[in-house]
């Protein structure tokens, strides 16, 4: 009976790892776990967050959009001293055979002029597109911002 129990417990987290795995491929690059942060009532933009891995020739980042905002734009955080300094991105390089993170305190995506707040649990559709790979639509989950912090130590 023990067995059977334990057994069951790493079938259902194998199960769970599983269904938070989101990659998905375009052409040489693969998109895995695409999401953004919650936000509250009032906020009018949000950060979106992924990982891109290359393994193709060279290739860009060039744009994004997403229906829930007016705009999404290409951004990268640096801090100088005590003071964060955030600035817009014609494009996100993503080298041959290399991995790009775009995560907090980083390279990301800002989400502007949101028309309703993010609620963590649901998702939203984000088109990609690259200048080679082309036009990609994933799927951006919304997660708290405690959840998000937990994925970025992955």
């Amino acid at each position: 009976m023990r067995l059977h129990a334990l057994y069951a417990s790493v079938v259902l987290c194998i199960g769970a790892n599983s269904a938070q795995a989101q990659d998905f491929k375009q052409g040489h690059l693969t998109i895995s776990q695409p999401y953004a942060r919650a936000t509250v009532p009032g906020q009018t933009s949000g950060g979106g967050y992924l990982t891109l891995h290359n393994d193709g020739p060279a290739d860009r980042l060039i744009s994004a959009s997403a229906p829930v905002s007016n705009a999404v734009e290409l951004h990268s955080m640096t801090m100088q001293g005590d003071v964060m300094r955030m600035r817009q991105l014609d494009a996100i390089e993503v080298p041959a055979g290399k991995t790009v993170e775009l995560k907090p305190g980083g390279m990301h995506l800002m989400l502007m002029g949101l028309k309703a707040p993010l609620k963590a649990g649901d998702s939203f559709a984000l088109k990609l597109k690259f200048e080679r790979a082309g036009e990609v639509t994933v799927q951006s989950r919304v997660r708290t911002a405690a959840g998000a912090t937990h994925d970025m130590k992955q």
